[in-house]
């Protein structure tokens, strides 16, 4: 929050050279000071968390930046932060991790759930539409449709378990506003039939999926 986009893009430019790069690490330092009430126990700890800070952003702001894709240097970057956070935390104050909660049957059928709503599902739809043979041209982003259809049916899911079932007419809705363009200037009743099938489908699997996943929670 306190890392402006000046910053970063001092930091991409110039490397270990930006001033930056040691000031982020210094606020880092400064804010740990003031949670930790300046009390001396925590100094050495904190320098030793900010310097791990410094140390993660030069491996993955500077040295992996180009190496691996954006995503993935993201997830590295937050995933070292935050053991390195556990860590500290530990040190002071000891804990367990339970993995009996974290791997329950209510969390193992969420993640199957989860999965189903993704990959299975885009295999399935992708399936059913290829029956129908016809080709659609696209000049828009690469996969787009694909992760499109997947954060749709996500919704759906969170709306459906939610009991908000008036969330998904709003979102009906509001892709029927954004394709209505492309409908009417391309006037293709195919188009209109094809996306209409994949959207129903869409729709479809994401709420039998979310139902089946309240019952089988009920079941526990």
């Amino acid at each position: 929050m306190l890392q402006s986009n000046t910053m970063v893009a001092d930091i991409d430019r110039r490397k270990l050279k930006s001033k930056y790069l040691y000031i982020h690490c210094g606020i880092h330092f400064t804010l740990l000071l003031i949670i930790t009430g300046f009390k001396r126990e925590f100094l050495l700890p904190a320098l030793l968390l900010s310097l791990a800070h410094l140390l993660i952003d030069i491996a993955t702001k500077i040295y992996l930046t180009k190496r691996v894709s954006s995503i993935i240097n993201l997830i590295i970057d937050q995933g070292l932060h935050l053991i390195s956070i556990a860590l500290f935390i530990y040190y002071f104050h000891p804990y367990t991790i339970d993995f009996n909660i974290i791997f329950s049957p209510k969390n193992q059928i969420l993640i199957l759930s989860l999965i189903c709503l993704t990959f299975v599902t885009s295999i399935i739809i992708k399936k059913v539409v290829e029956f129908f043979n016809y080709n659609i041209s696209s000049s828009g982003l690469k996969d787009a449709g694909k992760y499109i259809g997947m954060l749709e049916r996500l919704f759906v899911f969170f709306f459906v378990i939610s009991n908000f079932w008036e969330g998904i007419g709003f979102l009906l809705a509001a892709k029927s506003i954004f394709r209505f363009g492309d409908l009417k200037d391309k006037n293709d009743i195919k188009l209109t039939e094809y996306i209409l099938i994949g959207t129903l489908l869409s729709f479809g699997l994401a709420i039998v999926i979310a139902k089946i996943h309240l019952k089988l929670l009920s079941l526990l």
